[in-house]
């Protein structure tokens, strides 16, 4: 009984317990679960505060950068340059050479940024405010083709200019376009103008505009505003050849002219901001264009021609490169090459800088026609005096047989250019001047009243 009844109890004691291997088990199960609830909660939180600083942050308003057609982020606003963009709407083979003939033009400019697709597909709207097509439509009659500049933002019409099929023909249609460009791309054209004028111009358009100006009306407060501006973007470490180049000729200029800013001006320190924009550009006209001015200061003549040679020939279209191969063509006496040359680009474009007008008024005057000396020198009217300028007038209003202006011209060199009207030759010697240029000069000044008979 009593082996029966410990029989019977056994199953008593033992069958309510589990294994311990399901104990363990069980536990483990709870335990997983309860940490995966603990771990959804802590990265809902984290989630939710997240959320909430990014949407109180500034991050939450700065702009996102976004891939361009052509693969590069959207342009930063500091280095903008005008972007330009052409539409042909126009067939038939007067239609082709405009069109191929604009396309070289437009691509040689450095003063714009040149996207040489169809405009509505490729432009940047984010630029729209500095965005100008150019559409090639059919003209009003047979074998014309009219070309419009609107801005892409207003649909201002900037320019339209009908071209006929004469005017269109090999051989005249590159002279045409380089009329046309010229009178719009550069910062003296109706691009910038219409920019500056909507003061909606970016940093280097502004300093481009101001640099302008300064070559418009020669003055020292023209030339600080300018050079202030373009050594305020160097300072920010701009990535553009063109602003190097034009404060490489700002800096000659402060050397020339005396110019209190920037202080203690040197042709070295010029040179070195010429050296960079060559670096930076090297398909730049402009660049090249500048190192040759300050080889022609430095008396280097061949390289200043060669240099000035090379921006002619990086961009064709542009008068303002042809006007500076043929002054520099005529300030290395070689005046019957470089005076039609200047003359074409004066005659062409009527809002030129009035160096343009001093370079032609020598080469005139060395070639013997008077007429056309006397006409230029005319031209030289700026609302600060230079020393070069009213020699040129005076020679000029002598030639004309204007006496009393010659008298009037005299006494204000006297009185404003003392040392220069003691000695002319000397400031010509200084400047570089061929020998045979200065001597008529001379000359032609001392008959006027001007300088020591000696």
């Amino acid at each position: 009984p009593a082996r029966a009844a410990r029989a019977d109890a056994a199953p008593l004691m033992t069958a309510p317990a589990p294994p311990a291997s399901a104990s363990s088990l069980a536990r483990q199960l709870r335990f997983f679960w309860a940490a995966m609830v603990v771990v959804i909660a802590m990265l809902s939180v984290l989630v939710i505060r997240q959320g909430n600083a990014f949407l109180h942050s500034d991050d939450a308003t700065a702009p996102v950068e976004v891939e361009t057609a052509t693969g590069s982020v959207a342009p930063d606003i500091f280095d903008t340059l005008p972007l330009i963009y052409m539409a042909i709407k126009a067939d038939g083979p007067e239609a082709a050479r405009v069109a191929t003939s604009l396309r070289a033009g437009l691509a040689g400019f450095d003063t714009i940024d040149f996207i040489g697709r169809d405009a509505d597909a490729t432009r940047d709207r984010s630029a729209d405010p500095v965005s100008f097509v150019f559409d090639l439509i059919p003209g009003p009659a047979a074998g014309d083709v009219m070309i419009e500049l609107q801005s892409v933002a207003t649909g201002r019409v900037l320019l339209s200019r009908n071209l006929t099929s004469a005017e269109s023909a090999p051989g005249a249609v590159e002279s045409n376009i380089a009329n046309l460009l010229t009178s719009t791309i550069p910062a003296s054209g109706a691009i910038y103008n219409y920019i500056d004028q909507s003061d909606i111009r970016t940093g280097q358009i502004g300093c481009l505009v101001l640099n302008d100006r300064y070559y418009l009306d020669q003055s020292a407060k023209t030339h600080e505003a300018a050079y202030r501006c373009l050594e305020k973007l160097v300072g920010e470490g701009t990535k553009s050849s063109l602003v190097y180049s034009e404060m490489a000729s700002l800096h000659l200029e402060a050397v020339n002219n005396h110019y209190a800013y920037p202080p203690d001006a040197t042709v070295e320190q010029a040179m070195s901001f010429a050296h960079r924009a060559i670096q930076m550009g090297p398909m730049s006209p402009h660049a090249h264009r500048a190192y040759g001015y300050l080889n022609s200061r430095l008396g280097n003549t061949d390289e200043a021609i060669r240099w000035m040679r090379k921006a002619y020939e990086l961009n064709t279209y542009d008068l303002g490169m042809a006007a500076a191969y043929g002054y520099g063509l005529i300030f290395a006496g070689r005046y019957q090459e470089g005076t039609p040359i200047l003359a074409h680009a004066v005659e062409a474009f009527s809002g030129h800088p009035t160096w343009w007008d001093y370079g032609l008024f020598v080469g005139a005057f060395m070639q013997g026609d008077t007429k056309k000396a006397a006409i230029a020198s005319e031209s030289l009217r700026t609302t600060a005096s230079k020393s070069h300028y009213l020699a040129a007038r005076l020679i000029g209003a002598k030639i004309s047989g204007r006496d009393k202006l010659a008298s009037e011209l005299a006494n204000e060199l006297t009185a404003e250019f003392p040392k220069f009207a003691a000695n002319p030759r000397a400031v010509f010697v200084d400047r570089k001047y061929p020998a045979d240029l200065t001597d008529r000069l001379v000359q032609s000044l001392r008959s006027a009243g001007i300088g020591n008979p000696s």
